[in-house]
């Protein structure tokens, strides 16, 4: 099996200020909203608690994790691809995306047809204890992606795909085709992984990972069963490896499954006898948040094949990246190139 040594790891960290990345998908605004449990008042009205909230946090979620995981790794360009809503919400996310200046949002469209997903996270904290999350307050689009804006993201794709290293693409909405990857956006993602083999493209997909053909594919254990069983990977006497090497067999492609503690299975081939490999993942003490941490694992799988390194190389540095995010409580945690440096050290004996 092919693992991570101190060259390799130097390797990808000092390619990926060379790299131009894109990601397409549905970008969402992630807002936290702070409360602070002593200033909690009742409401004159109703008689309930009124949380007082004492500050707002906005940034890019969903497609817009990976973005942020791409420019804290360093990536010299990053290209989004999306739809927004011409609202409140969008203006907020676009404000969170300008602050990242290598984020190339111009082929970001803004639509009053659509409502910005927005995941709205209500903190709520006490003195000496970490903050808690309450019920998430949800925004989505539960209509169908307008004709006119999915030919919008297929144009952009076609145009944006020559300046590109690699492609990642991140399909959030679990209601069919009202996110930004349609069933059309995918056949327009087929075409160019099957034209250009040798582009690595990975899509993620929380409802239709075993759509996707001629791209590489990132599920994470309970999204590989489903694909390919139809039934919860607790369900019945199921055989992860199989399920990971049929997937990998459909799309034609490497397949990075993600499964916990365990690791991150890898198929790196094609068809019935490619190799499937377990590469372990990295031991972390102390309390942990796993919101994000397969957005910053498939950032950091992109980085590190767009570099030049092997799927299981490429499943490693994934595994290094996340080990670093969920130990950052609380938000969806990003790692720098010296958070990567720091924690190989910790860890490569």
């Amino acid at each position: 099996m092919a693992m991570l040594t101190d060259a390799r790891v130097e390797t990808i960290l000092e390619r990926i200020p060379r790299l131009t990345i894109g990601v397409v998908g549905d970008l969402f605004l992630d807002r936290y909203l702070d409360i602070d449990a002593a200033l909690t008042e009742p409401s004159i009205e109703t008689g309930l608690d009124a949380y007082q909230v004492v500050r707002v946090r906005s940034s890019p979620g969903a497609a817009g994790t990976v973005i942020n995981n791409l420019v804290a790794l360093g990536v010299q360009r990053v290209v989004a691809v999306s739809v927004i809503g011409d609202d409140g919400e969008g203006y907020e996310l676009r404000q969170a995306l300008a602050k990242q200046r290598v984020v190339d949002t111009g082929k970001v469209f803004a639509s009053p047809e659509r409502r910005t997903p927005t995941y709205t996270k209500p903190m709520l904290g006490r003195s000496g204890e970490p903050p808690r999350e309450l019920n998430r307050l949800d925004i989505k689009n539960r209509t169908p992606m307008p004709a006119a804006l999915q030919d919008a993201v297929m144009e952009a794709l076609d145009d944006v795909w020559p300046q590109l290293d690699a492609l990642l693409v991140m399909d959030q909405v679990s209601e069919e085709d009202c996110g930004v990857v349609t069933m059309r956006v995918r056949e327009v993602l087929r075409e160019l992984g099957k034209t250009n083999p040798d582009k690595f493209v990975l899509a993620d997909s929380r409802e239709r990972i075993g759509l996707f053909r001629s791209v590489a594919l990132k599920p994470n254990s309970e999204e590989c069963c489903r694909a390919v069983y139809q039934k919860a990977s607790h369900e019945g006497n199921l055989d992860m490896f199989a399920a990971v090497a049929r997937l990998a067999e459909r799309a034609e492609r490497a397949v990075f499954c993600t499964h916990g503690k365990t690791g991150i299975h890898v198929v790196n081939g094609r068809g019935r006898t490619a190799p499937l490999t377990t590469v372990p993942a990295y031991p972390v003490s102390g309390p942990i948040d796993i919101v994000g941490a397969g957005d910053s694992t498939s950032a950091a799988i992109g980085c590190a094949m767009a570099a030049g390194v092997v799927p299981e190389e490429a499943a490693a540095f994934g595994n290094l990246v996340a080990s670093i995010t969920i130990q950052q409580i609380g938000t969806t945690g990003t790692a720098s190139p010296e958070q990567v440096r720091r924690r190989w050290r910790e860890v490569r004996s």
